[in-house]
């Protein structure tokens, strides 16, 4: 897409497939010694980017061979031209081509492959994957929707992915994003107006999307500005929502308030410093904790229990139409009548479930950036189906896609303070979007700045070094 507007601007398309083979023999060059090298060429413009880099491989005395998928006469547009200037011979399309390879390109298919593979191609990539070979990837490996990061048939992992321009969904959203290696951003061209054209509506994620509105403390602000953020605690499981709480108070809330039930109100008490307990019990005496309005901020979920109490609550705090996060038993406890809870969401709110919870209120089907989507138009409120690939979508169709969630974040109880973070963001005035989108960033940054040993109780504590090189720089 981006090409082809590239072109209705006026730049030259073989211009753009010339830099775009240049950029991926400098990167071959850069990356591994010279060696036997089989270049893998598709029958489209990601094939013209194939032979536009052997050709520059082989002037630069690197020994070449190159396999054509289909004929070279039924080559078209700058595809051919690319095929014209290739000066060498067009080995046979077989497995073959790999016997002697100390490197591939595999330059068969691109983002933009709208079926599965078979046959020939299909063959060949599945020895390719087999063999482990050295594998540099044009665009992203064959085989790989580069829209939805999903496998189409077949697709081998490679050490080195060159793209151009911009990144696809496919090089973020896994199994994509494991597959495609360490990724370089190649400029062929295009110019940056495109992006107007195109209108995109996906993003990676990363300061420069929220940091111009993040809610850093002011000289003259004080502590209800800062907002407060009201978390419902449970009765049996009193860890997630204290993790809930902490998280709170080093995101930035000005106050946290924790509603702890009458029976456990002593455990709460005694362990937390940075929050204010109050007890309660049933309904009546949580909706008097609800009428104090400074509490701008409710978060309903970590460890609040499965069943009727919950929803009770749920319901009762989206009535205020405050601003919400709901996530883990908030959730779940709405999983035999989910249109209770989207019909009661009228204020702004973000639910935060991972794959288990998300599929016990939603039913779509599709990759996880379509479901994410349909998810959050239905319920209108932003969605942040977490993961290594964490999705948050808004209703409006915009989609973020967080991709610095280090390995150690899979331990239990990080969920629960990713709900602080995106509570005290909300609390500070951050609009719901942006909000969940700086909340998983900066959880996914204090995860890496901790390291190995991770537990969730470490996030909030290393989140302070993380917000004080995010404001230096």
């Amino acid at each position: 897409m981006a090409d082809r507007a590239a072109q209705a601007s006026g730049v030259d398309g073989f211009g753009m497939m010339e830099a775009a083979g240049g950029a991926v023999a400098v990167a071959v060059g850069n990356r591994w010694p010279m060696q036997p090298l089989s270049v893998l060429c598709g029958p489209g413009n990601n094939g013209g980017d194939g032979f536009v880099a052997a050709r520059h491989l082989a002037e630069a005395g690197w020994p070449v061979t190159l396999a054509l998928l289909g004929s070279r006469d039924r080559l078209t547009g700058e595809a051919a031209h690319a095929a014209s200037l290739w000066k060498g011979t067009i080995a046979p399309f077989s497995v073959d081509r790999l016997d002697d390879a100390g490197i591939v390109i595999d330059a068969l298919f691109g983002a933009g492959l709208s079926r599965p593979l078979d046959g020939e191609a299909l063959a060949l990539v599945e020895t390719l994957k087999a063999r482990h070979i050295p594998t540099c990837a044009i665009d992203v490996p064959s085989g790989l929707d580069g829209a939805s990061g999903q496998v189409r048939g077949a697709a081998a992992p490679a050490d080195l992915t060159v793209t151009f321009f911009r990144k696809k969904p496919g090089h973020v959203l896994y199994p994509g994003r494991g597959l495609c290696g360490a990724i370089v951003v190649a400029d062929i061209g295009t110019p940056a107006a495109v992006l107007g054209d195109i209108a995109p509506k996906t993003w990676e994620n990363g300061p420069g999307l929220w940091l111009d509105g993040y809610p850093w403390p002011e000289a003259e602000s004080y502590k209800y500005k800062r907002g407060e953020v009201l978390i419902l605690g449970g009765e049996a499981i009193t860890g997630a929502s204290r993790m809930t709480a902490q998280a709170a108070s080093r995101a930035g809330a000005g106050m946290v308030t924790l509603a702890a039930p009458t029976r456990v109100w002593s455990i709460y008490a005694t362990s937390l410093i940075n929050a204010i307990v109050r007890s309660f019990d049933g309904l009546p005496e949580f909706e008097a904790l609800l009428a104090d309005r400074r509490r701008n901020v409710i978060a309903i979920g970590p460890g609040a229990g499965v069943g009727s109490s919950t929803r009770q609550f749920v319901l009762a705090a989206l009535a205020t139409k405050r601003a919400m996060v709901l996530d883990a038993d908030a959730l779940t406890s709405f999983a035999e009548a989910p249109e209770d809870l989207f019909g009661a969401i009228e204020g702004p709110c973000v639910l935060t479930p991972h794959a288990g919870e998300f599929m016990r209120i939603f039913h779509f089907e599709g990759d996880k950036l379509q479901r994410t989507r349909n998810a959050a138009k239905q319920c209108n409120a932003v969605v942040v189906l977490k993961g290594p690939d964490t999705v948050i979508a808004a209703p409006d169709g915009r989609a973020i896609i967080n991709s610095n969630a280090p390995a150690q974040l899979a331990t239990g109880g990080t969920g629960d303070v990713l709900t602080g973070f995106v509570a005290a963001l909300l609390a500070q005035g951050m609009a719901p979007f942006e909000a969940a989108a700086a909340a998983v960033w900066l959880h996914g940054a204090a995860a890496s700045a901790f390291g190995l040993g991770l537990v969730a109780q470490d996030l909030p504590d290393a989140l302070p070094q993380v917000l004080q090189t995010l404001h230096g720089s």
